[in-house]
């Protein structure tokens, strides 16, 4: 099942050779095949890669009781999260064969709640990318009703490995 094998143990990652001698775009591609891993934190909170092209990225997921915070609706970090990965992965898929990439900042915005056990959609769009910084975009909509549910912006460097 594409994007479901998920890394058990720092042993089932990628080692840093490989990751180096693929560019982004091929290593997302990877993970959207199946041939490579998805994070952990991504089961750990329930969402997969859905779409992979260049400067575009989508997850979905769906938020179970696990991700509530002490009142009981989504915690803001479970946005957060599927935010940070749609965008920084889009970003990703601008990086060449021998550079690697981190977030450097995101910020989010929460429009309306999610409700526990909605599937919703997060795509993350590069806005540039460049040498040294990426910028995207990124947005949760619900995948049966459409409604915008989140919205959300990163800054990711980028690093040449010599």
């Amino acid at each position: 099942m594409a994007g479901h094998f998920t890394a058990k143990s720092a042993e089932d990652l990628p080692d840093r050779a490989k990751t180096l001698s693929m560019s982004g775009l091929a290593f997302m591609q990877g993970m959207l095949t199946g041939d490579l891993p998805r994070p952990p934190i991504a089961a750990a909170l329930n969402y997969s890669l859905h779409s992979v092209e260049e400067g575009r990225v989508a997850f979905r997921g769906t938020p179970t009781f696990d991700s509530a915070n002490p009142q009981g609706a989504v915690h803001g970090g479970w946005y957060g999260t599927i935010l940070d990965s749609c965008m920084a992965c889009a970003v990703m898929t601008m990086v060449p064969k021998g550079s690697v990439y981190t977030t450097l900042e995101y910020k989010i915005n929460i429009t309306r709640a999610i409700p526990l056990g909605m599937q919703v959609e997060a795509i993350g769009t590069t806005q540039h990318t460049g040498r040294s910084t990426g910028v995207a975009v990124g947005e949760v909509r619900g995948v049966n009703d459409g409604k915008l549910y989140a919205t959300g912006s990163t800054t990711c460097i980028i690093m040449k490995i010599d």
